[in-house]
């Protein structure tokens, strides 16, 4: 108990000091693809700062009420998560904090923040299958939901799950809103809806939003680490390569693709998704139903 309950203070603290470290990362590996030199490693948390110092001017004083809840859900979530509690519970959370941003898009009025949020609703559309069959695929090799079962195990769950693995990393370029997938807001000034669901988020609730962002994507690298970890310490070291990897090539698919299509984005997620995590469930369906009978 002891644990979980240090695993969890862990999370709250550190989260977002690595999901910032790791934008300033992104920020300046993204500069050298570009041929620039890039803002400091630490920018991320001077402008955090800075919209946390700004005057708060809001269009709707619900905005920023919904944004705070979409902070502390997703705090839950991870908190949650490094419990060791059910990993398919974690991930309802993580819906309602979705939809939570969802609803601060559009108490706005905005035609551009609305534009956003109805993409951003498409974008749940497109990754919540591979999500909810990446828990199941969990539960077909460890026997349990419980993300303490899933990580101690006796072998490393990608050893079963590997379509389901790089299904999950497909996803990760829509969940971090990296291109070709940022359809509904973007790190980088190419959108032509301006910047989507962020368009009147300003100071505070910008900050809010930034800060959420941090703990969404420690959170959604610490489910990849699942895929690697099992009961040997050396694995937990694996999977810390494979998370920098895999952040890695989200940055370079970010900055050598263009943004495709929604209708195009749910064609092809789902294409990946049945493919490699439905085939790779099925097939671990009927080979441990022929090792039972």
């Amino acid at each position: 108990m002891k644990t979980k309950i240090i695993s969890v203070i862990a999370y709250i603290i550190l989260a977002p000091i690595i999901g910032g470290l790791l934008d300033g990362i992104d920020r300046k590996i993204s500069a050298r693809m570009q041929r620039r030199v890039g803002p400091p490693l630490l920018q991320p948390f001077y402008d955090l700062g800075k919209l946390f110092n700004k005057q708060v001017i809001v269009v709707r004083s619900s905005q920023s009420f919904l944004l705070l809840c979409y902070l502390i859900f997703m705090i839950i979530t991870g908190a949650m998560l490094y419990a060791g509690v059910d990993l398919l519970m974690c991930m309802f959370v993580l819906s309602t904090a979705a939809m939570f941003l969802y609803f601060a898009a559009c108490v706005t009025s905005s035609p551009y923040s609305t534009i956003g949020a109805s993409r951003e609703l498409i974008q749940i559309m497109a990754y919540e299958p591979a999500v909810l069959l990446t828990c199941v695929g969990f539960y077909l090799v460890s026997g349990s939901f419980e993300v303490s079962d899933i990580a101690f195990g006796k072998f490393s769950d990608i050893i079963y799950l590997p379509g389901v693995f790089l299904a999950y990393i497909f996803i990760l370029t829509i969940k971090m809103r990296k291109s070709p997938f940022d359809i509904s807001t973007s790190h980088h000034p190419n959108q032509e809806i301006v910047k989507g669901i962020t368009s009147e988020m300003g100071a505070r609730n910008l900050a809010f939003f930034t800060l959420t962002e941090w703990y969404e994507n420690v959170f959604l690298l610490s489910v990849l680490a699942l895929f690697i970890t099992n009961r040997s310490p050396v694995s937990f070291l694996a999977a810390v390569i494979v998370i920098l990897v895999v952040y890695f090539l989200e940055i370079l698919i970010d900055n050598c693709s263009a943004r495709i299509k929604y209708f195009d984005m749910v064609k092809l997620a789902w294409a990946v998704t049945v493919v490699l995590a439905g085939s790779n469930i099925w097939i671990l369906m009927l080979v441990k139903q022929n090792i039972v009978n």
